[in-house]
């Protein structure tokens, strides 16, 4: 479910493929391999961490991309505990080289290395030219040691079902559920399901900054990843350099606080898209804007009595499947069509099989039934080792009925995330984190004001936390700014990560 964190860029980066006119992506011109820079140790590391930092990476081809494999520690407080690896891909910078530009979409669970496949048609030139743009998979994720938890049959039954919270049964069937799914995780995980938090992906982060031979950091997170980000500002803000944190989530938020903005966030990018559709002669919705909307609560209804149908001879779609595809399209105006098209499937045909290939593109399912990727398993552990929220039915139950007050259309999917983690098998990082970073350089923050995954005022928030904190706002839809909205975030994001020029406080694009 989408709950406190955002949706993964690389998922909306699917979505607009889906949607492009032409298909083709201009091929990259790499700079010759220069030999690797050495290794930067810090003065401070303990000594059984020495020969992490000072490790020579071996790069290989991986289509267009190097890539290569980084030892880290399964546990940073316990570094003779055991070993895990962190996947890293780069594309090499196409002028004079300036250092590496390390980047994470979000999440958690997404793929940086998947992330820097798109960065050519994503990043401005003249970032391209000055970084090797390296793109990692978080310990947890990916091609990196990863969660493993159910077969592709089994994510197919979990992530498809709709419980009753309204029922004491229907409660305990849910906790059942969950606490079966991370019996699961620790089955298959092992120890790395313990070892997965922010915080211990923070200090990978500082690891990888100096096995690339950086003295500071340069980084670029999108979403969960400015969560990341301000999680590393805050453990090693002298060694922080030019970071960017787009689609801000504020580190101060209680759980309850962030569903229910986040769910109000979804609720108004709905809203914004029906009046978007009313617009056009081929919307399916008619009448006001709230008509449309109790239109669609309907089709939710329909689908939590029974599936609705599809095309497929063995899946349909339940509510909770429904509710993703309604939220992929809204993560990015881009497509807003693309949901247009699969209301009027259903309202006017009875079908949801384009509801359908939404959820799947929210869960990277193909069409053949295979699961492409960890990620979903490595959201719910990630955000699992962050942190328990309370798993009281009375107190969610209330929680609930104030979500469904500001999003009556969404709300009710944002409501009892208690559930999820209640009866996780492992115990969360209770690591403190100190997110003013003090001593840190500008720290650069980008909201979006009409972004629904993460609301603007979590941005606002998050450069208020962060002593150093600058912020720079989008005024648009969608979800983040940089490599999607408008030249302006363009030229200003990388005139500070190439020149270093910190924006004017409260400037506006």
């Amino acid at each position: 479910m989408l709950r406190t964190t955002a949706l993964r860029r690389s998922l909306v980066l699917a979505l607009v493929a889906l949607l492009a006119v032409a298909g083709c992506t201009p091929p990259r011109h790499q700079a010759p391999v220069a030999p690797p820079p050495e290794p930067v140790v810090p003065e401070d590391v303990a000594p059984e961490l020495a020969a992490f930092y000072s490790q020579t990476l071996e790069w290989t081809e991986c289509g267009e991309l190097q890539c290569a494999d980084v030892r880290a520690p399964l546990d940073w407080e316990e570094p003779g505990a055991g070993e895990i690896t962190i996947r890293v891909a780069r594309q090499l910078a196409t002028g004079e080289r300036r250092g590496s530009l390390l980047v994470n979409p979000g999440g958690p669970g997404a793929s940086g290395v998947g992330l820097v496949e798109q960065v050519g048609t994503l990043f401005g030139e003249r970032l391209l030219e000055a970084y090797d743009v390296v793109g990692f998979d978080p310990r947890g994720v990916g091609e990196s040691s990863a969660v493993a938890c159910l077969d592709d049959a089994g994510k197919d039954e979990h992530f498809s079902r709709d419980f009753d919270y309204s029922t004491e049964a229907g409660l305990e069937e849910a906790f059942a559920a969950w606490e079966a799914f991370g019996a699961a995780c620790a089955a298959r995980t092992g120890e790395l399901l313990g070892k997965v938090s922010t915080v211990q992906s923070a200090r990978d982060l500082d690891l990888l900054r100096g096995v690339l031979g950086d003295e500071t950091l340069t980084y670029l997170g999108y979403s969960y990843g400015t969560a990341l980000g301000v999680t590393y500002a805050g453990l090693f803000p002298h060694r922080a350099g030019r970071l960017v944190l787009d689609g801000g989530v504020d580190p101060n938020l209680d759980s309850h606080a962030a569903n229910l903005e986040q769910a109000a966030g979804f609720e108004k990018a709905l809203r914004n898209y029906v009046e978007y559709c009313h617009a056009r002669s081929v919307c399916p919705l008619t009448g006001t804007v709230d008509e449309s909307l109790a239109e669609i609560s309907r089709l939710v209804d329909r689908a939590r009595r029974a599936p609705l149908p599809t095309k497929d001879p063995v899946r349909g779609v339940t509510a909770t499947m429904l509710f993703y595809g309604l939220a992929v399209p809204l993560y990015d105006n881009r497509a807003w069509s693309f949901l247009t098209e699969a209301l009027k499937e259903t309202i006017e045909q009875g079908t949801a099989t384009l509801f359908l290939s939404l959820a799947d593109i929210y869960f990277d399912r193909d069409a053949s039934g295979e699961y492409l990727s960890n990620q979903n398993e490595a959201f719910y552990a990630i955000n699992c080792a962050d942190g328990r929220t309370h798993a009281d039915p009375e107190r969610m139950a209330a929680e609930a009925e104030e979500i469904l007050e500001v999003a009556p259309t969404m709300g009710e999917f944002f409501g009892y995330g208690g559930v999820i983690c209640a009866r996780w098998p492992v115990p969360a990082d209770e690591t403190e984190v100190d997110y003013s970073a003090p001593g840190a350089p500008p720290i650069l923050v980008v909201g979006t004001t009409e972004d629904p995954a993460t609301p603007y005022h979590w941005s606002v928030a998050l450069a208020d936390v962060i002593d150093s904190g600058v912020l720079l706002t989008y005024e648009g839809e969608g979800h983040t700014a940089y490599g999607r909205s408008n030249d302006c975030v363009d030229s200003t994001v990388e005139d500070f990560l190439v020149d270093g020029k910190v924006p004017a406080e409260g400037t506006r694009c």
